[in-house]
């Protein structure tokens, strides 16, 4: 170990140790209206952003502009002969807080269509990386590459009035947006399928050109993306991806740097990596017991198993949820009633429904985990799955290409509000200290 190295871990661990002393013994001291816990452990519930497009109720789960998902997927348009709403439809109502006519969601599907070319440098950058390279890496810098297309950066180094950044930011939001999913469909094509791509068919509607580009044309891929691409569109605004696209944004950076930060976010483990993480803690579950489709008790042991080794049952828990995430059970009930009513039982999805039955008491009996229930990432994958996605390192650009629709709305609202650049306060452990310090005196 050299010797920098060796000189800050012997400065690091006692102060770890004294960190999480702190945090036991003084958590619940105030430093103005929070707590020493919370500022040492990720903010939690402290209201610091104010976030239009949608609300993450403990008890009640997300809220678009006021509305539940089970609401959304009865009221927001469909596609023809569709069954799911149409994403265009949510990002239009984020974006202006009403409910969108069939005729409005339509044409917004074709204003996208119109913008989706994408400069051929991008393809150009995509191909110059090695085969290696992570989905999310290659979704990030696709991004950054279409900077160069940045309508805002060229009307700010213009001198722009700043009562005008929003209309700016708008007009390279739309054309992001519209082309994400050529991108996404390329690296899949670029990664999995031999570099062989399929062109956008102009008379599909956003989501449904995702599975088509992808090779996939069959109706429920379509009606599938459908629906991942909705649920997926926003999670209000403290979660990593829609709060770094929103710091990044405050800085006046265009809507191409603010989104690719928040995509380096998503691709995080904790974050937007987590449905990944799902498949794979299945898919060895199902080697180690030797079973395609286990049974409840195999289920039981191998959580068990999971929770004495150290590690997290993937797709349980969450900062804010205290019940059954309402994205969790919209996927539920795709399974049950367009895959097992229709063909019959698919057993990775299955073997979701029994993690679903088994794992909760055993987490809650541990007396460790404040909301032992299911969250989006539990079942999205297994869909996916179901439907022949099997290259589960993906699943996270699809993620991405859904969350633009919420944080690029977001980014839209901060411009035409204009909000502005994100500076909070810090403190040092020393000055927690001597806080606490004061505090015992007085």
């Amino acid at each position: 170990m050299d010797a920098l190295k060796n000189k800050f871990i012997e400065k690091a661990k006692p102060m770890a140790a004294e960190v999480k002393a702190i945090i036991k013994e003084h958590g619940d001291v105030k430093l103005g209206e929070y707590t020493v816990a919370q500022v040492y452990q990720g903010m939690k519930s402290m209201t610091g952003l104010v976030t239009e497009t949608s609300k993450l109720d403990p008890e009640e789960g997300i809220r678009f502009r006021g509305y539940t998902i089970p609401e959304l997927r009865e009221q927001l348009p469909k596609a023809p002969n569709g069954t799911e709403p149409l994403p265009e439809g949510i990002f239009w109502l984020m974006l202006t807080g009403d409910l969108p006519t069939k005729e409005e969601v339509y044409a917004l599907g074709n204003d996208w269509a119109r913008r989706a070319i994408v400069p051929k440098h991008v393809f150009d950058t995509l191909e110059k990386l090695p085969a290696s390279t992570h989905p999310m890496t290659m979704f990030s810098i696709g991004v950054m590459a279409m900077q160069t297309e940045s309508l805002f950066a060229k009307a700010y180094k213009d001198g722009v009035n700043k009562k005008d950044y929003w209309m700016y930011t708008y007009e390279d939001s739309m054309n992001l947006i519209a082309r994400l999913p050529r991108i996404a469909a390329y690296i899949y094509r670029k990664k999995y399928k031999n570099d062989v791509h399929i062109e956008p068919d102009p008379k599909l509607d956003w989501a449904a050109n995702i599975a088509h580009m992808m090779g996939f044309d069959e109706f429920d891929v379509k009606r599938l993306m459908r629906l991942y691409m909705t649920i997926h569109a926003d999670h209000e605004g403290g979660n990593v991806s829609a709060h770094t696209t929103h710091l990044v944004g405050s800085a006046l950076a265009d809507p191409y740097l603010a989104f690719a930060a928040g995509m380096n976010g998503l691709a995080g483990p904790l974050h937007g990596l987590a449905n990944q993480e799902v498949i794979s803690w299945i898919l060895q579950m199902r080697k180690e017991i030797g079973a395609d489709l286990p049974t409840e008790q195999q289920i039981s042991d191998y959580i068990h198993k999971t929770l004495t080794d150290g590690r997290v049952v993937p797709g349980y828990g969450h900062a804010v949820l205290r019940k059954t995430d309402p994205r969790f059970a919209a996927q539920q009930d795709f399974y049950n009633r367009y895959i097992k009513a229709v063909k019959g039982v698919d057993p990775i999805c299955e073997i979701v429904q029994m993690i679903y039955k088994v794992a909760p008491p055993i987490l809650e009996s541990t007396g460790k985990i404040k909301n032992p229930w299911p969250n989006v990432d539990a079942h999205s994958g297994a869909l996916l799955m179901h439907f022949g996605i099997t290259e589960f390192d993906f699943y996270t650009v699809l993620f991405g290409v859904s969350r633009s629709l919420g944080v690029l709305a977001s980014l839209v609202w901060d411009r035409a509000l204009g909000s502005p650049i994100e500076r909070p306060g810090s403190i040092t452990t020393e000055g927690v200290k001597k806080k606490i310090g004061a505090l015992k005196k007085a």
